[in-house]
């Protein structure tokens, strides 16, 4: 009865194959006998894997364009500052409670 592989795993080899083969170069052939044989997966089956994923672009586009990810990284960086100043609020309202032993 064949073994039934996560989604998660099976990205995750695909990935370590096309890595490894942009490292190291040579056949994927040897790619994919190396890292089957590390997580314990048939190199058949990680080879049709690959085959159904495709081959990996070295020229892909961003995914983002960098003025979008700019905007994104403003907007983290606000509301992370934003809960900054709650936080360091909350502190000094704690630290000022009446009635609360110091621990001096």
């Amino acid at each position: 009865m064949p073994k039934k592989f996560s989604p998660e795993l099976r990205e995750r080899a695909v990935r370590l194959v096309h890595e490894r083969q942009a490292r190291e170069g040579g056949p994927r052939s040897q790619s994919i006998r190396a890292i089957s044989a590390q997580l314990s997966i048939g190199p058949e089956t990680l080879r049709v894997w690959c085959n159904r994923h495709g081959p990996v672009s070295r020229d892909a586009a961003p995914a983002e364009s960098l003025e979008a990810e700019n905007r994104r990284l403003r907007r983290e960086l606000a509301e992370s500052q934003r809960a900054n100043e709650i936080l360091k609020a909350a502190s000094v309202f704690f630290a000022k409670e009446p009635g609360r032993p110091t621990t001096k």
